[in-house]
């Protein structure tokens, strides 16, 4: 299963190449967090001050209510999740106390 979410950054160019700088090899038990919650593959792009993430997962392990318990639970994957809200920003749709939004699919090739 696929899921598409967005997320902005605060628009300042030090801090955008320090995000990057941080995802060129994330902390390894950031790696094995997301693997354990069943996400098979991640990745993230960026268009200015906008994030898109593809996260491909394992429809009989992961489940975001799960996956939000066990990040809670874990004080490597809050303090990771604190650092990187240091260079995240919400976009305006973004409900208040969220990061990531899902995004809708409009539009599918292979069902044309």
């Amino acid at each position: 299963m696929r899921y598409a979410l967005a997320l902005d950054l605060v628009d300042d160019a030090q801090r955008i190449a320090e995000y990057e700088r941080a995802h060129q090899t994330i902390w390894p038990e950031v790696r094995d967090h997301l693997r354990a919650q069943g996400v098979l593959d991640m990745e993230i792009y960026r268009l200015g001050t906008r994030l898109f993430m593809v996260m491909e997962v394992d429809p009989a392990v992961y489940s975001a209510q799960a996956m939000d318990a066990a990040s809670l639970a874990s004080p490597v994957i809050q303090r990771w999740e604190a650092l990187m809200w240091t260079y995240q920003a919400p976009t305006p749709w973004t409900p208040p106390g969220t990061k990531w939004v899902l995004m809708d699919r409009i539009f599918d090739l292979g069902s044309q």
